[in-house]
């Protein structure tokens, strides 16, 4: 049998209200006093039943509550309205706070009088709790937004207007919140990119794939441009929902600037390292050349003679001289090759430019003829330099000839020199050029110009742009070669039609001011006695040459395959007045074959003699101190006159 039937329906109403523990379920009279209590009531606030029945239900309200009459007024909306319902604290016996869910509901009988109220109350301290930090977490994220000034960090509607905007935003994009919350976010694209659709396929790829990323220009209030990365996030709702997207903008112009000033540093520094790649290929060749071309050449010279002394026959001689100048052109091919590859040692002293230009304008004006107008332009207070004048008197000579080669209907060639101090921003964008004070020699010419393509490729060797036959195209890369193993820099200015500027800079020279001269060289006293000169070459033909050569010239004649069969000859007790040593040798190379030399046989004179030097006799490009040195090809006549002044210099 069902047992709930036999029970009256009070009953089953008390007994639904007794089992009833998550709710305090309440009855109150018309004026306010409690008239029921149910065990979730007392389990809630820790009245009993006979603690509370008769008393009034505003005890459970806090003090400020009962002085304001909030108790009161809830009834009587109850009483009007037939329920109210509301939130706030309530307190327990033990005077603790809870934070209830309050609803109560008017009791009325079939004719509608008020017979009371029914109150429904719980303990919601954990979800107000739940509310509270995620209010505080809401507060915690808008104070950072706020914070942040540095991103424009809003949000836009499924549409893409805008429904949020942080400071951040107003500085980079330059409006106020008033001005742009309801406006579409497309306003801050260019009129290009809005017209290609980009701000609605940007908010497309979003929805669909959860983030759009981008860099690209946008437009501020004022009409200006920066460049901006662009991030937009899609934002769903709890059931997967599109309701709108997150946007955060930053102005990266100044890491676009930089990134570009970095790619263009390291275009020009991928430059001089190809130029250096085929300067150390040039120097190899060169030094190859160099041994090949002194056999040719002294040979000659020795055929050249042998044949005015037997036949007289001017066939001959024509043929032997044609050949002698093709091999000499041939070496000053090499020699350039050298200059390129910075292997061609400098003997720099102090010079005043002012005075090297005064001398230099009718030399110049002399080899361009009278089409070509040259004016030279000093400037008062010019810092000195240190140069080797012989080489840079080459480049401006192969500067000057490129300039009149641009103007072959006449024009005008300037050469200037100026005082620059060059600071850290130049230095930047010139990376081979170090901060400092330098003097600028400038070659103008009015010509043609150069392309970009040309600019690109000026300073390689062989490159030309002449016709076949007209040019080695070595000329500028002998002049790279000489400024930079001077220390200095070279840059070239041209646009096609405008003409050229090559702007040459060497650095100040600090030391004494060059003195100048006047005492008249003294000719050289040639010796009478057999004197004994010591070979060292590893190549067997040119060291057969150079032993018939001063054998030829009544010197007494040892030689040397290597550096170590030099010092074992050295040993033994034989005499020996000059040694002529090749420098780049394997093994044990001539200078250190020279240092050793000296410790074995005190005061021995030393002739070195090579293709390229490296850095065996020349550091940073100039030749060390009280080194005589020979530099391959040479002639039997300079090899015969050096080595006559070194033996003689050592009798005087």
């Amino acid at each position: 049998m069902r047992k709930l039937n036999k029970i009256s329906d009070t009953r089953r109403l008390q007994l639904l209200m007794e089992a009833i523990r998550a709710y305090a379920i309440i009855m109150i009279e018309v004026d306010g006093v409690v008239a029921s209590w149910n065990a979730g009531a007392s389990s809630l606030t820790g009245y009993s039943v006979e603690e509370i029945i008769g008393q009034p239900a505003s005890v459970f309200y806090t003090p400020e509550e009962r002085a304001a009459r909030i108790p009161q007024r809830a009834l009587q909306i109850a009483s009007k309205t037939g329920s109210f319902s509301g939130e706030g604290w309530r307190l327990r016996k033990n005077g603790s706070q809870f934070w209830a869910s309050v609803v109560i509901n008017a009791v009325r009988d079939d004719g509608g009088e008020l017979l009371g109220f029914v109150e429904v109350t719980r303990d919601i301290s954990e979800r107000l709790q739940t509310r509270e930090s995620l209010l505080e977490s809401e507060r915690r994220y808008q104070q950072l937004v706020d914070a942040v000034i540095d991103y424009a960090i809003f949000q836009l509607d499924p549409a893409g207007y805008v429904t949020t905007w942080n400071p951040g935003a107003q500085r980079i994009k330059g409006y106020a919140t008033d001005e742009v919350i309801g406006t579409n976010f497309s306003r801050f694209y260019t009129a290009k990119d809005r017209e290609l659709g980009l701000p609605a396929r940007a908010l497309a790829e979003a929805a669909e794939k959860g983030r759009f990323e981008a860099e690209g220009w946008r437009v501020r209030k004022d009409g200006s441009e920066f460049w901006a990365s662009v991030v937009i996030d899609r934002i769903e709702d709890d059931a997967g929902g599109l309701i709108g997207f997150a946007k955060v903008t930053r102005d990266i112009t100044e890491r676009k600037e930089a990134q570009e000033r970095l790619h263009e540093i390291q275009e020009k520094l991928a430059a001089a390292q190809k130029l250096e790649a085929v300067g150390q290929l040039s120097g190899g060749i060169a030094h190859d050349f160099n041994n090949l071309l002194m056999i040719v050449i002294g040979n000659l010279e020795t055929a050249e003679r042998h044949a005015r002394k037997l036949s007289g026959n001017a066939n001959l001689e024509r043929a032997l001289a044609h050949a002698k100048r093709g091999a000499q052109r041939a070496a000053a091919l090499t020699s350039r090759l050298l200059a390129f590859s910075r292997r061609q040692p400098l003997d720099p002293k102090p010079l005043n430019l002012n005075n090297f230009l005064n001398t230099l304008q009718d030399f110049l004006q002399r080899t361009l003829g009278e089409r070509i107008e040259v004016q030279t332009v000093g400037s008062a207070g010019l810092w000195d330099v240190e140069l080797d004048t012989n080489h840079l008197e080459s480049a401006i000579v192969n500067l000057a000839i490129n300039a009149r080669d641009a103007m072959p209907n006449g024009g005008k060639l300037t050469i200037e020199a100026v005082n620059v101090s060059a600071d850290e921003e130049y230095s930047e964008l010139n990376p081979e050029l170090t901060p400092g004070q330098y003097v600028v020699l400038s070659v103008t010419d009015t010509g043609e110009g150069m392309t970009s393509d040309t600019l690109s490729h000026a300073f390689e060797p062989f490159f030309t742009t002449k016709e076949a036959g007209q040019g080695t195209g070595l000329g500028l890369s002998q002049v790279y070669g000489f400024v930079k193993q001077s220390n200095g820099h070279v840059k070239i200015y041209s646009e096609v039609g405008q003409g050229t500027t090559i702007k040459l800079y060497f650095p100040r020279y600090h030391g004494a001011s060059p003195a100048t001269s006047t005492e008249a060289e003294q000719p050289c006293a040639e010796g009478d006695v057999m004197e004994t000169i010591l070979i060292v070459e590893d190549d067997a033909d040119l060291r057969i040459y150079m032993v018939d050569l001063l054998r030829e010239l009544n010197y007494r004649v040892l030689w040397a395959p290597s550096a170590q069969a030099a010092m074992m000859i050295l040993q033994e007790n034989q005499p020996i007045d000059l040694m002529i040593t090749d420098v780049v040798m394997p093994g044990i190379d001539g200078r250190e074959l020279g240092r050793r030399a000296a410790q074995i046989r005190s005061g021995l004179k030393i002739l070195y003699m090579t293709g390229y030097s490296r850095n065996a006799i020349v550091h940073q490009g100039r030749l060390d101190k009280d080194v005589d040195l020979l530099e391959k090809p040479v002639s039997q006549a300079r090899l015969a006159l050096k080595v006559r002044d070194i033996l003689d210099r050592r009798t005087t």
